[in-house]
C-alpha cells in the first residue's frame, strides 16, 4: 500500500523547508534508509532519508519550492499503484509531479494567488519573498535581470533589502523575465508582484494590476524598461565590491567543510559557483583576489555623506530614505526603550594583566585575539555563574537560558546589525576572535544570513575603538541584559597605596528590571571584573 512522506519536522524550531536537491525520481526504487532530498531548514541543510521502501511515485514539492512541516513531500509505493485518492486528499493538486503547485510554499518566491487557469500558459507571478522571520516588507536594491532577458531556474534575479540584511533572490523558475513588478530603490510589502516570467512574447498586461496581494501599485509592464537599464551594468558591480555568487546550498556545503568560497572558480551563470563546484573543489588552487579588496570597498560607499559645499547664508538639508534595516533598528529599540524598565551598573576593570596576557598570546603565529574577545569570553563564563542575567521576559514566565549566545553589535553603513556567537562558553578565545572577525566581515560586506542573526541571550557593544570612555546601550530584546564596551585609558591609579601609572577600562551593563534585579546584575559584573583581571581563569 502506497505511504504518504511528509515534509519533515528536521530542527526544533523549524516550521517550514525547502528541498535543495532530489536524490532520487519518480519511478526510481527505494530502500529503507536511501537518501531521498536534501531538505534546507531554518538551521542547516540536511540529508532526508526514507523510512520505506518501494518505488518512488509522486514528488509533491520542486526542488527549489518551500512547503510547511507536514506538506506532502512525496509518495513511495509499489510500482503502478492507483495514488490518486492520496494526492487528492493531501497538501497539493493533484497533477503529475512536474507541474505540481503547494500551497503550502506561500512565501516562496514563486508562488501565486491566483488558480494556474487565470494566468496565460506558463506564466508565473513572483512575488516579493519572506527572506527573514521579521520581514514585512522588502526593498529591491538591484536587479540583475532586465525585461526581456533569459531566466533559468537558479539565476540571480534581484538583491533584496530585507530588515536584516541584503540578500540575493534567486528564481525558482525559468523562462522570460516579461515584466518588473518593483523598480530598484522601492519598497513593498511581503507577496506584493515582484516580477512576471514566462515563455517570450507572451502579453501579461493587466497580470499585476490585477493581482490580490500587497498593498503597493506595482509598476505597470510599459515602465518596466526604466528599471532594467542600470541592471546591464550590475554584474561588474558585484564583482568590484567582492561579493561572491552561490547557490545557498554550496554556501552551506562550503560551510560545513570549512571551504573559503572565494578560493572556488564557479561554474554557474556569470561566475556563480554551484554544489558540484564546491564537492569537486581541491584545496590549494587558485584564491580569488577580489575578497582582499572587500572592505576597502564597502568603507568607500560612506564618501558620500561628506558635507557639500554651501554657501555662507544659505540654508541646506538633504533627505536620506529610511533603509528597510534603519526602519527596523528603531521600532525594536523605541519597543525596548519604552517595554523594558532599564537600569544601568558601572564597573571600572584593571586592565593591567589583561594587556600582557593578550600580548603572550598574540606572540603565537598565526594567532590574534582582541580585547573585544577576551571580554566575549568572560562575559559568557561569568552568565554561566549568574544565569539570571542570561534570561527572557515573557508576560507569564521568565525563560533562563542554559545555552549562551553572545550577539556582538557590528556597525555597518546603515545601521547596527547583531551577528551570534552560538555557544559562545563553549569556545576558545581563539575561536571567538576567528568567528567574530568572519562574522563582522559578513556584516560589512552584506552576506550575513537571517540565520546568523538570531538566538542571542546577551549582547556585548564595543565603541572603546572609538576612544570612548564610557557609554549606555539599548537592550537588544528579547535578550535581558547588554554589556557597553568603553576605552582602555592610561591613568594614574592607587595600588597598594601608592600612585602608579595603570590601565583601566569602563564596562557598564544595561539591565532589564523586570527580570534582572540590582543585586544580581552586580554580582555579574564583580565576577566579569575577576576574569578579566586575571585572564588566566578564563582558561580553566
Amino acid at each position: 500500500m502506497a505511504t504518504k512522506v511528509t515534509m519533515p519536522r528536521l530542527s526544533d524550531t523549524m516550521t517550514e523547508g525547502t528541498v535543495a536537491s532530489w536524490l532520487k525520481k519518480v519511478g526510481d526504487t527505494v530502500k529503507e534508509g536511501d537518501i531521498l532530498a536534501e531538505i534546507e531548514t531554518d538551521k542547516a541543510t540536511m540529508e532526508f532519508e526514507s523510512f520505506n521502501a518501494g518505488t518512488l511515485l509522486y514528488i509533491g514539492i520542486q526542488e527549489g519550492e518551500t512547503a510547511k512541516v507536514d506538506s506532502l513531500l512525496a509518495i513511495i509505493g509499489k510500482e503502478g499503484e492507483d495514488i490518486s485518492a492520496l494526492i487528492s486528499g493531501g497538501d497539493v493538486p493533484a497533477a503529475e509531479a512536474p507541474k505540481t503547485e503547494a500551497p503550502a510554499p506561500v512565501e516562496t518566491p514563486a508562488t501565486t494567488s491566483q488558480p494556474p487557469a487565470a494566468l496565460p500558459k506558463g506564466v508565473i507571478v513572483v512575488t516579493m519573498p519572506r527572506l527573514s522571520d521579521t520581514m514585512t516588507e522588502g526593498t529591491v536594491a538591484t536587479w540583475l535581470k532586465k525585461v526581456g532577458d533569459e531566466v533559468k531556474e537558479g539565476d540571480i534575479l534581484a538583491e533584496i533589502e530585507t530588515d536584516k540584511a541584503t540578500m540575493e533572490f534567486e528564481s525558482f523558475n525559468s523562462g522570460t523575465l516579461l515584466s518588473i513588478g518593483i523598480n530598484e530603490g522601492q519598497s513593498a510589502p511581503v507577496d506584493s508582484v515582484l516580477a512576471i516570467i514566462g515563455p517570450a512574447g507572451t502579453d501579461v498586461t493587466g497580470i499585476a494590476e490585477n493581482f490580490k496581494k500587497g498593498d503597493t501599485a506595482p509598476a505597470p509592464v510599459a515602465e518596466a524598461p526604466k528599471a532594467a537599464e542600470p541592471a546591464a551594468s550590475q554584474q561588474p558591480v558585484a564583482e568590484s565590491t567582492g561579493r561572491i555568487f552561490a547557490s545557498p546550498l554550496a554556501k552551506q556545503i562550503a560551510k560545513d567543510k570549512g571551504i573559503n568560497l572565494s578560493q572556488i572558480k564557479g561554474t554557474g551563470e556569470n561566475g556563480r559557483i554551484t554544489k558540484s563546484d564546491v564537492e569537486n573543489f581541491t584545496p590549494g588552487a587558485v584564491q580569488a583576489s577580489t575578497p582582499t579588496a572587500a572592505p576597502a570597498a564597502v568603507e568607500t560607499v560612506q564618501a558620500p555623506s561628506v558635507r557639500p559645499f554651501v554657501p555662507a547664508g544659505e540654508t541646506s538639508s538633504e533627505v536620506i530614505k529610511n533603509s528597510q534595516m534603519r526602519k527596523t533598528i528603531a521600532k525594536r529599540l523605541s519597543e525596548s526603550i519604552f517595554t523594558a524598565p532599564h537600569f544601568y551598573l558601572t564597573i571600572e576593570v584593571n586592565m593591567d594583566e589583561a594587556m600582557k596576557s593578550r600580548g603572550a598570546i598574540n606572540n603565537i603565529p598565526d594567532t590574534k585575539v582582541s580585547f573585544n574577545d577576551m571580554v566575549i569570553k568572560a562575559s559568557a563564563m561569568a552568565l554561566r555563574k549568574h544565569p539570571k542575567v542570561n534570561s527572557q521576559w515573557h508576560e507569564d514566565a521568565i525563560t533562563i537560558n542554559h545555552h549562551i549566545n553572545i550577539g556582538v553589535a557590528v556597525a555597518v553603513e546603515d545601521g547596527l546589525v547583531v551577528p551570534v556567537l552560538r555557544f559562545t562558553d563553549q569556545m576558545s578565545l581563539t575561536q571567538i576572535g576567528s568567528n567574530v572577525k568572519d562574522l563582522a566581515g559578513k556584516a560589512k560586506s552584506k552576506k550575513l544570513q537571517p540565520v546568523e542573526m538570531e538566538g542571542s541571550t546577551f549582547t556585548v557593544s564595543n565603541l572603546g575603538m572609538f576612544g570612548i570612555q564610557s557609554f549606555t546601550s539599548i537592550i537588544n530584546q528579547p535578550n535581558s541584559a547588554i554589556l557597553s564596551v568603553g576605552a582602555i585609558e592610561e591613568k594614574p591609579v592607587v595600588r597598594n597605596g601608592q600612585i602608579v601609572v595603570g590601565n583601566t577600562m569602563m564596562l557598564t551593563l544595561a539591565c532589564d528590571h523586570r527580570t534582572v534585579d540590582g543585586a544580581t546584575g552586580a554580582q555579574f559584573l564583580q565576577t566579569l571584573r575577576q576574569f578579566l583581571e586575571n585572564p588566566v581563569t578564563m582558561l580553566a
